[in-house]
């Protein structure tokens, strides 16, 4: 599989780093979405992706999925390093979307690159940043935010250039850890409104300035 360097983190490791990199590295593509992790399991490496995007849940005291943050191209999971570094077992639930492609890199060959290549010491440091960043805007949202303005961000931050959400409301339901039956009556009420359109599978925005104007609401 040829490497998409625009979106690896580590395009810029010196030669040594790459010859390394290259003797360990493992490249996997996933045509359906297919669970990679579960909690508890021991991590065997770096999950860098190059296409696509993984997920990483966990579940409500309800049995519901809840979304924590996704790790899209040319980002790396920090709970995974924190494995790695650390010798502990992953604390929640990792799966892929179709067309998926990551670099797999072992732990032990990841922790010496982080000695000696400061590429690999940046993608650390901004890893941590951001899953920090992502997780207290989540807790923000959960304590602050109704569902429907959760909802109304959740289609917003994920929707494509053309305005399309390919998301059933189940998957929409298991992000934000509620009941598929709470998600449809709410997209109701965003139809009903003309802020959107519902397909089978797929979430339309059709007025997207209203639609924010419903996150604002309970600011």
């Amino acid at each position: 599989m040829t490497r998409p360097e625009a979106n690896n983190p580590l395009s810029d490791l010196s030669p040594a780093g790459r010859a390394m990199l290259e003797g360990g590295v493992q490249q996997i593509c996933f045509n359906s979405p297919t669970s990679v992790i579960h909690k508890g399991q021991q991590v065997s490496g770096a999950y860098l992706v190059t296409e696509g995007q993984l997920r990483v849940f966990t579940y409500t005291p309800q049995g519901s999925e809840a979304t924590l943050y996704f790790i899209r191209p040319g980002e790396t999971c920090v709970l995974a390093l924190n494995c790695l570094f650390n010798d502990l077992r992953y604390p929640a639930w990792v799966e892929t979307d179709a067309g998926t492609c990551v670099e797999i890199v072992p732990g032990p060959l990841y922790r010496r690159l982080f000695e000696s290549e400061s590429s690999v010491q940046d993608l650390t440091v901004k890893t941590l940043s951001t899953l920090v960043f992502r997780l207290m805007d989540e807790l923000e949202q959960i304590h602050a935010c109704t569902l429907d303005q959760r909802l109304a961000n959740f289609i917003l931050s994920n929707v494509s250039e053309a305005g399309d959400l390919h998301m059933t409301q189940q998957t929409l339901a298991d992000h934000l850890g509620t009941t598929r039956e709470v998600i449809a009556r709410l997209m109701q009420g965003f139809v009903a409104e003309g802020l959107v359109k519902t397909q089978r599978g797929r979430v339309t925005v059709r007025d997207a300035k209203r639609l924010a104007g419903v996150i604002k609401m309970g600011t």
